[in-house]
């Protein structure tokens, strides 16, 4: 009589149950096809470099000669791979199993490389590493087994100032004052409501304190701004960054909210290229007619986004307006975006839409002689040029965080208007 286990199966099924899952799982713990990394991606960074100095990759700075270079236009991984002298085989083998930390057709032309040689094997690559990103790199470790991995570099962040006078553009007084490029968006984004960037003129000067992200001593990027003083056609602009529970924005000295309700244009980057007008000549017709909104050049396909909340009312096409769409934001006032392309994905009536949100893409579809987005704006069921319109701001800091802000703004406010301006005023 077989005798049966407390399960009531009898003892050969158990049995022979227990020596599947064993199996199963030694052979789940010991893939290594592309499920979980392998144990020398789980530890990527040289663990005998203990007390060694490394670079920004993590690799020890006297064991290797490291050739660099700059991706060139229609070059590839597997080019560069080959011309460190691995094979063909080896190469494509390395380009297939990237693509599960990184695609490598998404290398762009100008991003650095680098190539490890180590001192006692100089004709033989050990570790290949391609920057992503100012902050990201690709590793394709050759010691031992093949190791592709994905890592970002050791990031300080550091307290700067930076103040300057425009001659030309914001872009050249922040690079030529030594501030990163990225300051110069994000600067746009937090005066958005109070600066048009479209007329800045020269004479128009700043400072701001921020906080930059280094890798050694090159300044990778921003991670926030902290104070700004802006000085633009005349006017002050000053403004302090304030976070609490979820309170979070930009404020002026007096707690008021830097954010308005409608944004000044409905493109980050363009050029105003006709302005609101009762009687300006029409460039297709010829003759004199009122035009009631401001046109902005862009590269056909630039997003177009909503100045502010609302619903959407209309998206559709006519002859003159070409694809189009028209904003209710409240019982005051309507926008309306003309000559689109096409419309962004969900835009139709009855979609509500956030300040900022991406509406459609610039065109030429309708009356137009070139991409471009007639952006035109109601009051009261009037069209107004929205240029000279003062807006109401966003919700000021409440009442109770009041005395934890102004003690911000006092430990800033010295040191932000301290802050030199560099560059010559026009005469």
């Amino acid at each position: 009589m077989m005798k049966r286990c407390g399960l009531n199966f009898p003892v050969s099924f158990g049995t022979s149950l227990l020596v599947i899952i064993v199996m199963w799982v030694f052979f789940t713990w010991n893939r290594s096809d592309g499920g979980e990394p392998e144990a020398c991606c789980l530890q990527p960074k040289q663990a005998d470099t203990i007390d060694v100095e490394t670079d920004e990759f993590g690799f020890a700075k006297n064991m290797y000669h490291v050739e660099r270079g700059l991706i060139q236009a229609r070059q590839t991984l597997s080019h560069i791979l080959a011309g460190f002298g691995l094979d063909d085989a080896l190469t494509h083998s390395i380009s297939q199993r990237m693509h599960d930390v990184f695609n490598p057709r998404r290398i762009r032309q100008g991003n650095r490389y680098h190539g490890y040689f180590p001192d006692d094997d100089p004709e033989t690559l050990s570790v290949f590493v391609y920057e992503i990103s100012d902050l990201d790199f690709l590793v394709v470790d050759l010691r031992d087994s093949v190791c592709i991995y994905r890592d970002s570099k050791q990031v300080e962040l550091r307290d700067m100032a930076i103040g300057g006078m425009i001659n030309s553009s914001l872009w050249d007084a922040i690079t030529g004052n030594g501030g990163h490029p990225l300051l110069v968006p994000e600067l746009s984004r937090i005066l958005a409501w109070s600066v048009d960037f479209y007329r800045i003129m020269q004479g128009d000067h700043f400072r701001v304190l921020y906080t930059g992200r280094f890798v050694g001593d090159r300044q990778a990027g921003i991670s926030h701004v902290d104070a700004v003083y802006f000085v633009h056609q005349g006017r002050e602009v000053e403004g302090y960054r304030f976070e609490a529970d979820t309170i979070k924005g930009y404020f002026d000295p007096e707690g008021n909210n830097l954010r308005k309700a409608f944004l000044r244009a409905p493109l980050e980057t363009a050029r105003i290229t006709s302005r609101y007008s009762l009687s300006r000549l029409h460039p297709i017709h010829g003759d004199r007619r009122p035009h009631l909104g401001t046109d902005y050049a862009a590269p056909h396909g630039t997003p177009i986004i909503a100045v502010g909340d609302g619903v959407v009312t209309r998206a559709g096409y006519t002859s003159g307006n070409g694809n189009y769409v028209r904003i209710r934001h409240n019982s005051v006032y309507e926008t309306q975006y003309l000559h689109m392309s096409r419309f962004a994905s969900g835009i139709r009536p009855g979609t509500r839409v956030t300040q900022g949100e991406v509406i459609g893409y610039v065109g030429s579809t309708g009356l137009a002689t070139g991409p471009h987005v007639c952006f035109r704006f109601w009051k009261n069921g009037r069209q107004v040029d929205h240029l000279r319109l003062e807006f109401p701001s966003g919700d000021p800091v409440p009442e109770e965080y009041m005395d934890q802000y102004l003690g911000r703004v006092q430990q800033l406010k010295d040191k932000l208007h301290a802050i030199p301006v560099r560059g010559r005023a026009p005469v």
